[in-house]
């Protein structure tokens, strides 16, 4: 990687729907090199894919909570078992394997307390090999990061 493909992806970063004529003028390239440097990017692996960036709450979704999970023992299918489990749950924007007290931590979304409450009660709690639950229901956003901060010196 180097400085230009750093650009272009700080550039996509910011609007993946730029055309590729945008992309390569914002970045300083004819339009062949840049796209075929957004094909090795891609191919890569670095760009895994193009989303839209979608508002939490206006969508009807609030309520955010991390919740801290302990499992009760890790057995290969305790562990199995679990993840996959949290895997299925569209509730559950993202699961992180933490070192340190708990063993996972998650970021979930609610319309309301009552329907966190009701996805604890009647799916979390459901799942096998969990000792402890814990959350903690953020009241505010002071950063929310779009993007990584790409550089040349980046090494995969």
């Amino acid at each position: 990687m180097d400085a230009t493909d750093a650009k272009i992806l700080k550039v996509l970063q910011r609007d993946g729907r730029l055309t590729n004529q945008e992309l390569s003028a914002e970045v300083g390239l004819s339009p062949s090199p840049c796209l075929r440097r957004v094909r090795n990017l891609e191919a890569a692996g670095i760009i895994t894919g193009y989303t839209a960036l979608v508002d939490q709450k206006l969508c009807g979704f609030p309520v955010t909570g991390f919740v801290r999970i302990r499992l009760a023992n890790h057995s290969d299918e305790t562990v199995r078992g679990f993840e996959a489990r949290i895997a299925e749950i569209e509730h559950v924007l993202d699961c992180y394997l933490m070192a340190g007290g708990e063993d996972y931590q998650m970021k979930v979304i609610a319309r309301s307390l009552d329907d966190y409450e009701q996805l604890v009660r009647k799916t979390i709690q459901k799942i096998p090999g969990i000792a402890s639950i814990e959350t903690s229901f953020a009241y505010g956003v002071v950063k929310h990061a779009r993007g990584l901060p790409v550089s040349a010196e980046m090494r995969p």
